[in-house]
């Protein structure tokens, strides 16, 4: 529910430092020169929590010291979406039936709590059914009516959902106001991602003037309740000292709480940190491991660093070819590097074969995304 919203605030306001200005110390003893640092990728957003969640594409499962990787895989259909839990003890038969995915079963059983029992619950799931199209055609307005019921009656889902509609001009009228204050609502009623969406609004400065302490207040609420977003984002305050004293040791700790959570920023943040021995005792063999688990992901930055690892035989051993597939496909998903195409180019033609044709099915996937 408007993801736009909350990855647009978060690229150009919070203004997190980038994966690549952690400079990954990966050149041969004789040279000392540096790639150009690349361009981050855009800030990864959470999705709602009653959003339906894509899965991650499928990891290969051989090792890349001695078999050949393979492309990632098209991702899964998305996941049932995930109904705010009652907060009587079980589910009831509705959202049962939700998580099931018999979604229409849902709607009827819903609609009859709602209305016969003035249920907050059963108005809330009416909401996610609405807003979602799930078993009915979507409808927003009706959404937003019925997260406002469940919203009056104390609701925190209801609260978060209809927030980030007014937010976002969606099922009526554009209100970030009401969208701002119905989020602090549900922050106030331990709404982890609530939390996290308002600390960014503290950061963007238009609301509210501009406040890295709060930001850092609200971020480490959604962290503690383990959003990986707000891990990250608060990690990154910890790196730079931005609302809070600088603190290397606090950021590699909620960096890797947000690895640990699948967080593709933080990856790659972690495994440079690892690398480096920054905030962490020095692990270049961990630190590989987590490139390579984020390269098949798909991080063009992880690919980099991972191809930077191969060529110098640093927490694994050299591999000209692996090396050389890593960088063009780092290169095909937009991070350049001036000095693995010098080093390409110094390779020898069968190994400059081989790593383009190991590439080409990952290169082909990555330029038919972009279609």
């Amino acid at each position: 529910m408007t993801a736009g919203w909350r990855g647009a605030i978060a690229a150009a306001c919070l203004m997190l430092p980038a994966p690549a200005l952690a400079q990954l110390q990966l050149n041969p003893p004789s040279a000392e020169q540096k790639a150009p640092a690349a361009k981050a990728p855009a800030k990864s957003t959470a999705k709602p929590a009653t959003r339906p969640a894509k899965a991650a594409p499928k990891a290969a499962k051989t090792d890349t010291q001695k078999k050949k990787s393979s492309p990632p895989s098209k991702a899964a259909p998305p996941a049932a979406a995930a109904a705010p839990a009652p907060d009587a003890p079980g589910a009831d038969a509705a959202y049962g039936a939700f998580q099931r995915g018999f979604y229409l079963t849902a709607f009827h059983l819903a609609t009859k709590r709602a209305t016969d029992d003035n249920d907050v619950k059963a108005m809330t799931l009416l909401g996610e059914l609405y807003s979602n199209g799930l078993g009915i055609p979507k409808n927003e307005t009706k959404a937003a009516e019925w997260y406002k019921l469940a919203s009056d009656r104390g609701d925190r889902e209801a609260m978060f959902a209809l927030g980030m509609l007014r937010l976002a001009g969606r099922g009526g009228a554009q209100n970030r106001e009401e969208g701002a204050r119905l989020l602090a609502a549900a922050a106030k009623l331990g709404h982890a991602l609530a939390a996290y969406d308002l600390g960014l609004l503290y950061i963007e400065g238009h609301l509210f003037p501009q406040d890295f302490s709060r930001a850092a207040e609200l971020f480490r609420v959604a962290a503690n309740a383990g959003n990986a977003e707000a891990q990250y984002a608060l990690a990154t305050f910890y790196k730079e000292g931005r609302g809070v004293p600088k603190d290397p040791q606090q950021a590699t700790r909620l960096l890797s709480a947000a690895t640990l959570a699948g967080n593709s920023d933080a990856e790659v943040e972690y495994a440079i940190a690892l690398f480096n021995g920054d905030g962490i005792a020095k692990d270049e063999a961990g630190a590989a491991q987590v490139f390579l688990k984020s390269a098949r992901k798909g991080n063009p930055i992880a690919q980099n660093r991972l191809s930077r690892i191969l060529a110098f035989g640093r927490g694994m051993p050299t591999n000209i070819p692996e090396a050389l597939k890593w960088h063009l496909i780092a290169k095909a998903g937009g991070s350049t590097d001036l000095f693995m195409d010098e080093f390409a180019i110094k390779q020898s033609p069968e190994d400059r074969q081989q790593a383009a044709k190991a590439a080409q099915p990952w290169i082909d996937q990555i330029k038919a995304s972009k279609s």
